[in-house]
């Protein structure tokens, strides 16, 4: 079918359904081997007071941790994040804050830098800690750590995710095996990888459900939609996170000498200074468009939905969402998340970040019924 929809720029433009998942032979075969030698997934590697800012540092403790997880392809790689272990009220449960878009410098890792552990993150993660639980807080691989960001590469986001509530636990004893995830725009398509993985990821933990607020999805129309707009530093992130994990894709193959001699700002700075960066009127691809062959790789590593989820999912969503579109989310709703239950929520008139502040209540609610 054809939908109308308000791409990232307030443009209205046209796109097809996204086609079904690619062939057999682009499927990645899951593989979550870990090397012998090295240390478990989920191990703290190191863990150091973390101060909170104000608000959040009357609700818990933190600790800044670097611990062990795994790449796409099974490898040892570290990550680092928080644990925030609420000060009253402490249950024995634990769940995971899987933060937005924050860049893709090692500058950019919320665990570390305030400036980009966002004011809906806080809202959100203060919601959590109110009700006794513990979060775990990733910042994803390379975010801190040696090696690039593999940015909107799901099965890597999910795969740190999973493993900061090992990393919980190691920390915390009083910790049971359940969890449930939350998570906001990368990080809510990260936590619906979570959701697709933990069945064959998390092996003794106890996933009871995950929450996607304005989760990415519809690669292939974004890929057409975002260039020529306000949105093409998020799509630089992208094919530098595709590079991360298909070092045949090169990035300069298909950016403009323009575009190119911006990479700077992706290794120093974080999301605003990105998206100033690459604003219009720089051209960002050559030819104007990515090629097809690059599209579908993107969609084979972003794109939620493609295999079944493992536990319920809720799914958030404002309707006057400027970066990911209401419409977007309608999709993947209707048409690409089978297996486990899935609610739903439309949030009348709101946008990206006030959608996670105005949904906290119903947010806890459900978790809440989710651990009972």
């Amino acid at each position: 079918m054809i939908i109308r929809l308000l791409a990232v720029t307030g443009v209205v433009l046209s796109f097809a359904t996204p086609a079904p998942a690619l062939a057999a032979s682009l499927e990645p075969a899951p593989v979550f081997v870990w090397n012998t030698g090295f240390s478990e997934p989920g191990t703290v590697l190191s863990s150091t007071p973390r101060d909170l800012p104000d608000g959040l540092d009357r609700l818990a403790r933190a600790k800044q941790i670097k611990y062990a997880t795994t790449d796409v392809r099974g490898h040892a790689v570290t990550a680092t994040g928080m644990v925030l272990t609420p000060l009253r009220n402490r249950k024995n449960k634990t769940v995971v804050w899987a933060h937005g878009t924050t860049g893709i410098s090692d500058k950019c890792a919320p665990s570390s830098n305030d400036d980009v552990f966002w004011p809906e993150a806080r809202i959100a993660i203060a919601s959590l800690l109110e009700r006794g639980w513990t979060v775990a807080a990733p910042d994803y691989p390379g975010l801190g750590t040696p090696g690039p960001h593999p940015y909107l590469i799901g099965a890597s986001e999910a795969r740190s995710i999973i493993d900061s509530v090992r990393a919980a636990r190691e920390l915390d004893d009083y910790l049971s095996k359940q969890y449930v995830v939350d998570g906001h725009s990368q990080g809510g398509q990260g936590t619906l990888f979570a959701n697709q993985l933990a069945s064959a990821y998390d092996g003794d933990l106890q996933l009871r459900g995950t929450v996607s607020i304005a989760p990415t999805s519809q690669t292939r129309a974004l890929a057409a939609a975002i260039p020529d707009t306000a949105g093409q530093g998020f799509m630089a992130m992208a094919l530098y996170g595709l590079n991360a994990v298909e070092p045949s894709f090169r990035p300069e193959t298909v950016l403009t000498a323009a575009a190119q001699d911006k990479e700077p700002v992706l290794r120093r700075g974080c999301l605003n200074e990105v998206l100033t960066a690459f604003a219009p009127p720089l051209k960002l691809l050559k030819g104007g468009a990515l090629p097809d062959s690059w599209v579908d790789k993107l969609y084979q590593y972003v794109e939620p939905g493609r295999t079944p989820l493992t536990a319920p999912a809720f799914i958030v969503q404002g309707t006057a969402d400027e970066i990911v579109p209401a419409a977007f989310t309608d999709i993947l709703v209707e048409d690409q998340l089978k297996g486990a239950p899935v609610r739903y929520d439309k949030l009348p008139g709101r946008s990206h970040d006030q959608a996670v502040i105005d949904s906290t209540n119903r947010v806890a609610s459900w978790i809440d019924q989710r651990f009972a």
